[in-house]
């Protein structure tokens, strides 16, 4: 499974596609200078059980980590997945 990003400085998302649809879906903003907001999660029904949103997570997770960032997880699944995963601690906000 490969997830895709796109940013444009401001604004960004991390993306699953499917034969050129996006099925899989994590929006972000930019706060300052090193930080992310995760306002939006969202996974197509068909790929339900498929952990393609713990995916997208974990693409958050690896570009603020290589990127010096830090997370704030305001939207509710990429928060319950902060939570769960401990070793995601050092990108939380």
């Amino acid at each position: 499974m490969v997830i895709k990003q796109e940013d444009n400085k401001n604004k960004g998302e991390f993306f699953y596609e499917v034969e050129g649809k996006k099925l899989g879906l994590m929006t972000y903003s930019h706060a300052g200078d090193n930080k992310i907001i995760i306002d939006h999660t969202e996974v197509d029904t068909s790929l339900k059980g498929q952990g393609v949103g713990y995916k997208l997570v974990e693409a958050a997770v690896d570009y603020a980590r290589k990127s010096n960032l830090k997370i704030m997880p305001l939207c509710p699944f990429a928060n319950a997945v902060f939570k769960k995963r401990s070793e995601y601690n050092d990108v939380r906000v």
